[in-house]
């Protein structure tokens, strides 16, 4: 009896996220006895977390590769190649932050045990995100991870940018999930189920244009280009990027994003991708929206992470029109942009991080003045991530740019890549600017930034694959293409 509530291989599916979940917990009760200066030992015990989640999606891909998809829990959750890619790039992004945040929540005199946990609680909700096949289950995984960074983004309790950045992103992001819960409850009540797969069959057999079916397309498109900033969803980045710590700010810069994509990858490849013709134009003007909006507002900006935050919302563009493209190139282009921009975005912050110190917080571009005099190597590193963002050869986001360009000739939307090219122009314009303070002013600040060992770790990950996937990116694009084998999408097995 006990089996028909309990499937042995139903609990190994979820193994990855309880892992994190045991590790979490143990980080909140064991925290309280660690004195202030054995608070790394929290750091360790969450990097262990992701290696045993690390470990363990790798049987799960060996399974996968064996015996194909695997369901659990009655069809609600799903482990395939999709999952186990983003799943991976979750990780990798967590064990990242986490390199960085040791000396960093030193210096902010918050180093405590919840940080750790939450961090990994958000990745738990990312991963069920992704493979969550079920729209109760993929918006409680959203909401778990929303709920998380909220409190990470006000994680600095006296600082007063901390606290605005955090009440923002919380007011809207309560707005958003709620107009997702409503597109969610329109999908069930056109199909009475929750289960995606049911769900694409019901919209298959409507007609493209029902509105109901358009009314749950809308909702959904809204709350989900919220949680990836899209414009005119975006209001809320620039303020929670400037006041969240910095390791959380790059942590939210693409874990959250890269989540978020996920979902919306998943949606609209199944239960949207019958209505396609009704909203490729409207995610066109999102991602021309996005780009335009990002490009030129960075431009202004002296403070380097709401520059960041600004250049994200542009980066939001290009990706966005992979799934305008919506071809085989155009899916693995996003995959392969996303899997670039984890890697680049986080270094860039991470050059951000090196210049905190006691008295001095190292987020505006003066702070950067004379760096390659006071430490060439982080100096070089910024100017190879500044390469890659701007879409520069030979680095991993002009090859993330070329897939994305690729797939929008191919199915002849040649003005969407017109003005895609030519918003790499203001691109470089701001991403320069941080360059040029870097190696062409005078120096303002004698103290030389040093890297911890952890931080130094990260960093060389970072600029790796920011180079590898550039100068060599085949099995970084065969990686991505992992990702393109979904069960009932348009590119299903």
């Amino acid at each position: 009896m006990w089996s028909e509530f309990f499937n042995p291989l139903d609990f190994r599916l979820i193994l990855p996220q309880v892992q994190l979940a045991l590790f979490g917990l143990g980080i909140l009760l064991t925290d309280f006895l660690l004195e202030p200066r054995y608070k790394y030992w929290n750091a360790v015990m969450a990097m262990l977390g992701v290696g045993f989640s690390g470990y363990t999606m790798w049987q799960l891909r060996g399974l996968v590769a064996q015996r194909g998809d695997q369901t659990g829990f009655n069809g609600s959750i799903l482990i395939d190649p999709f999952f186990l890619f983003f799943g991976f790039l979750f990780l990798a992004a967590t064990a990242l932050v986490i390199l960085l945040s040791v000396r960093y929540m030193e210096i902010e005199t918050e180093h405590h045990g919840e940080y750790y946990a939450l961090m990994l609680f958000a990745t738990i909700g990312m991963m069920f995100m992704t493979s969550g096949i079920d729209i109760v289950v993929q918006f409680i995984a959203l909401e778990t991870m929303a709920i998380s960074f909220y409190v990470l983004a006000g994680f600095l309790r006296h600082d007063r940018r901390s606290n605005e950045g955090a009440l923002k992103y919380v007011l809207l992001g309560a707005f958003s999930s709620g107009i997702l819960a409503y597109g969610f409850s329109i999908m069930y009540g056109l199909s009475g189920s929750t289960n995606l797969q049911q769900i694409t069959v019901a919209f298959t057999l409507r007609a493209p244009a029902d509105v109901l079916v358009l009314l749950s397309l809308v909702t959904v498109s809204a709350g989900l280009f919220f949680k990836v900033a899209a414009v005119p969803f975006h209001q809320w980045a620039p303020d929670v990027y400037e006041g969240a710590p910095t390791s959380i700010t790059a942590y939210v810069s693409v874990a959250s994003k890269t989540a978020s994509f996920a979902l919306l990858l998943r949606l609209f490849q199944t239960a949207f991708w019958a209505s396609r013709e009704n909203w490729t134009l409207l995610v066109a003007g999102v991602a021309v929206a996005s780009m335009t909006v990002g490009n030129l507002a960075a431009i202004t900006q002296t403070n380097i992470k709401r520059l960041l935050a600004y250049s994200s919302i542009s980066h939001v563009g290009y990706v966005l029109l992979g799934l305008v493209a919506g071809n085989e190139t155009g899916f693995q282009g996003m995959a392969f942009y996303l899997f670039a921009y984890t890697f680049m975005n986080t270094g860039a912050f991470a050059i951000v991080i090196l210049l905190r110190r006691k008295g001095l917080i190292g987020d505006d571009l003066e702070d950067l003045n004379g760096l390659s005099q006071r430490n060439p190597g982080a100096a070089v590193l910024l100017l190879i991530f500044m390469l890659s963002l701007a879409g520069i050869p030979p680095t991993a986001g002009f090859i993330g740019k070329y897939y994305i360009f690729l797939s929008l000739i191919q199915t002849r939307h040649y003005w969407l890549a017109v003005f895609a090219v030519l918003y790499i122009i203001p691109a470089v314009y701001y991403y320069f600017r941080i360059v040029k303070h870097a190696w062409m002013r005078e120096v303002t600040d004698t103290v030389r930034p040093v890297a911890s060992p952890a931080q130094a770790v990260a960093l060389t990950v970072t600029v790796f694959i920011s180079l590898a996937a550039g100068i060599y990116p085949e099995p970084f694009v065969r990686l991505a293409g992992y990702s393109l084998f979904l069960p009932f999408g348009p590119l299903g097995r």
